[in-house]
């Protein structure tokens, strides 16, 4: 391991405390769902946003907000509705009489984190809007634009189970979000813990443990971390096998419309030394690609209508790829 190395280690292992004040602080309220409180952490380090997919009642909307008030962040719900209007979201001007002039009243978009409940609820154009914000990271009214805050991170929601009145997202919008996450029910252990708590009348109070100059700190030194030319090539290979399935000797090409997007190597990335700092190592491992990749990858790699007649969906191709492209 080389100085470089060394130096970026001791930063993680500094910075990588509050990972754990964090955990702490939201297990208080939060039975299980490891799996998705370590994406939102991952995502909130990596700048990213997250769409979450899962049926109602698996504590997505506590889970984001108990992490809001750990980080002593501002928190906003948007539930969005086939009657939303983009203004509802981003603001607009409101005229006054008493001085003749028109001021900006911001919308709910300006907070740190915010849940998108139902994104695919909402029409196009306030779909649009949101994710404009989320990539832009400011908005326009009138003819200014506006910065959003700094670290602002959205968590959308889709209801598998119900399909009528929704909007559902194109891939082009989805693809901008870093992870997509299938949320499963909690374990029967887990179930009778969430009874134990729930059913005595008793709250529990969250204290804020960590400030958002610690996540923007904590993004800082993640962004060091350090990242080898093999690892890069890995990464690479694997976004173009979702592309190119011939050149790596995979015999999907007929179960694939479109591959990954370059913004899937980007992200595939900058998750992977989310991963490592997650676990308070200052470089990266294929093993880090591995386990993130699936959340990244499965709603960029779109299935051809022979796949669905199979009943093939994205996750198994790209489990198939990460099982057959050669590791470093």
């Amino acid at each position: 391991m080389n100085q470089d190395i060394r130096e970026i280690q001791a930063e993680v292992e500094k910075q990588h405390e509050f990972i754990r004040r964090l955990k702490t602080e939201i297990n208080k309220v939060i039975v299980g769902q490891e799996y998705l409180i370590d994406r939102m952490l991952m995502a909130l380090l990596a700048d990213g946003h997250v769409l979450v997919e899962g049926v109602p009642g698996l504590a997505k909307t506590l889970s984001i907000k108990t992490l809001c008030q750990a980080i002593q962040a501002h928190f906003q719900r948007l539930q969005f509705t086939p009657d939303l209007l983009p203004a509802d979201l981003i603001g607009t001007m409101i005229y006054s009489q008493a001085d003749g002039k028109f001021t900006v009243k911001k919308g709910p978009v300006f907070a740190n984190l915010i849940l998108a409940d139902e994104i695919n609820r909402a029409p196009a154009k306030v779909q649009s809007a949101l994710l404009e914000a989320m990539q832009e990271r400011q908005v326009t009214i009138a003819e200014t634009t506006y910065k959003l805050p700094d670290p602002f991170m959205v968590m959308a929601t889709q209801n598998p189970i119900e399909q009528e009145g929704t909007y559902p997202l194109p891939e082009a919008q989805v693809d901008r979000f870093m992870f997509k996450l299938r949320v499963t029910y909690p374990s029967k252990s887990e179930e009778l813990e969430i009874l134990n708590r729930m059913t005595i009348g008793q709250t529990f109070e969250i204290t804020p443990v960590v400030s958002p100059q610690d996540v923007l700190n904590a993004r800082a030194v993640m962004n060091k971390i350090y990242v080898d030319d093999k690892v890069k090539e890995y990464i690479v290979d694997v976004v173009f096998a979702t592309r190119n399935p011939e050149a790596y000797n995979l015999k999907i090409k007929e179960l694939i419309d479109y591959g990954a997007s370059p913004r899937a190597t980007i992200y595939l990335t900058l998750a992977s030394k989310a991963h490592a700092f997650m676990k308070g190592r200052g470089y990266i491992t294929p093993d880090d690609v591995k386990s993130i990749g699936m959340d990244v990858l499965r709603h960029r790699v779109i299935v051809s209508y022979e796949a669905e007649a199979e009943e093939i969906d994205s996750e198994a191709i790209v489990t198939k790829v990460f099982n057959e492209v050669e590791v470093p």
